[in-house]
C-alpha cells in the first residue's frame, strides 16, 4: 500500500484544529486567574465551586435534564418504529417520508428554529419546555433513525421467521426477539440523542422563551467577564460528561454488532 504522507499531515492538522480549543478549555478551568489568557497563572479549583454558588445553575440544569431526558427517549420510541418500517416493509411513499425524516441532517438549525417559531406562535401555542422537546425531538431523529436502521439491517431475519414458525405471533416476536438483539443500537440512539439534546443551543434559545436552559445560561453568562471562569469549568465537566457518554454509546454500538455477528465497519453514521 502507497504511504501518503501528505494526507497524513492533513490528518493530524485537521484534528489539531478540530480538538485544540477543546483541549485549552480545562487548562483556563483550573487557571488561578479571572482573565482568560495566556501566561497562566497557577493551578485552582476555585472556578468549579463558584460555579455550583449560582442558584440558577440549578435550575437551567434540572430544565435541561427534563428536556434531554424527553427528546431520548421520544425521538428513541420513534425512531424504533421509523427505522423498523423501513427496513422491514414496503409501503407507498418511503422513500420520500423517510428523505423527510432525515431532512434536519442537512438544514441549518437556524432555519429550522424560524420555522418552528412561526409556526407555533401562528398556531397561537405558548413557548414552553414542552416546544424545546418538540424542536429538540426533531432534531434528534434523524440521528435515532440511521443508528437504529444500522441495528435492524444487521438483524437476521431468519430469526424472526423460525419463531413464527413455532407459533409466536408477530408481536410478540418483535417483543421477545428482534427487540432484545436490537437492544444495544436502541441504547446508543438514547445516549446519542441525550447528548445532542443537552447541547442543543438554537432550538432552545428560540423556542424556549427565556427559560433557564443549561446551553442557553452558559451562553448568558459570557455577557460578564467575571463569570468566564466559572463558565470554562462548567464546560469542562460537560465536555468529560458527553465523551464518556459517547464512548458508552459506541460500546453498546459495537456490542450490537458483534451479537448478530454483523461486520462493524465504523462508527455510528
Amino acid at each position: 500500500m502507497m504511504k501518503a504522507p501528505g494526507l497524513r499531515l492533513y490528518a493530524m492538522l485537521y484534528l489539531l484544529v478540530l480538538y485544540a480549543p477543546i483541549l485549552v478549555l480545562p487548562l483556563f478551568a483550573f487557571n488561578d486567574a479571572s482573565i482568560v489568557a495566556f501566561p497562566l497563572a497557577g493551578f485552582t479549583t476555585k472556578w468549579f465551586g463558584e460555579m455550583w454558588q449560582d442558584p440558577n445553575l440549578g435550575i437551567a440544569l434540572r430544565n435541561s435534564l427534563i428536556i434531554a431526558l424527553s427528546t431520548a427517549t421520544l425521538a428513541t420510541v420513534l425512531g424504533i418504529f421509523a427505522a423498523r418500517s423501513s427496513v422491514r416493509y414496503q409501503w407507498p411513499g418511503k422513500p420520500i417520508v423517510m428523505g423527510a425524516i432525515m431532512l434536519p441532517l442537512v438544514l441549518p438549525e437556524m432555519i429550522v428554529a424560524m420555522a418552528l417559531l412561526v409556526i407555533l406562535l401562528s398556531l397561537g401555542v405558548p413557548l414552553s419546555i414542552f416546544t424545546i422537546i418538540m424542536g429538540h425531538v426533531l432534531i434528534c431523529m434523524p440521528f435515532a433513525v440511521a443508528i437504529l436502521t444500522s441495528a435492524f439491517q444487521s438483524l437476521d431475519r431468519s430469526f424472526e421467521e423460525a419463531a413464527m414458525d413455532l407459533g409466536e405471533t408477530p408481536w410478540s416476536t418483535f417483543r421477545l426477539i428482534v427487540l432484545p438483539l436490537v437492544m444495544p443500537g436502541i441504547l446508543s440512539s438514547f445516549l446519542i440523542t441525550f447528548t445532542i439534546s443537552i447541547d442543543e443551543f438554537i432550538i432552545s434559545n428560540f423556542l424556549g422563551s427565556g427559560r433557564p436552559i443549561l446551553s442557553v445560561y452558559i451562553f448568558g453568562q459570557f455577557r460578564f467577564p467575571a463569570k468566564v471562569p466559572a463558565m470554562l469549568a462548567l464546560g469542562t465537566i460537560l465536555v468529560c460528561f458527553s465523551i464518556l457518554l459517547l464512548i458508552i454509546a459506541e460500546y453498546f454500538r459495537r456490542r450490537g454488532v458483534a451479537r448478530i455477528g454483523g461486520k462493524d465497519t465504523g462508527g455510528f453514521l
